[in-house]
């Protein structure tokens, strides 16, 4: 039986580590120091992905109504 979409447990292997950087440059020199996620001598891949924070977008009002919902702190 398979539990559609998502692979059993047991099949899938994931995980991510951030990293902050200041250019793409230095993003990808930490990407060759990686362990390759599918072993020694294996093709692998390891995805890039840039992740932003409110401080990174210009004046909006759907960045005013995102910090008014003010969700960092809430529990």
């Amino acid at each position: 039986m398979i539990d559609e979409p998502f692979p059993e447990t047991k099949d899938l292997i994931a995980g991510y580590t951030i990293i902050k950087v200041n250019s793409k440059a230095e993003a990808l020199e930490w990407a060759k120091r990686m362990p390759n996620p599918a072993g020694p001598g294996k093709d692998g891949e390891i995805e890039l992905r840039q992740l932003f924070e409110l401080e990174d977008f210009g004046p909006s009002e759907a960045v005013d109504r995102f910090r008014e919902m003010d969700i960092t702190t809430k529990k």
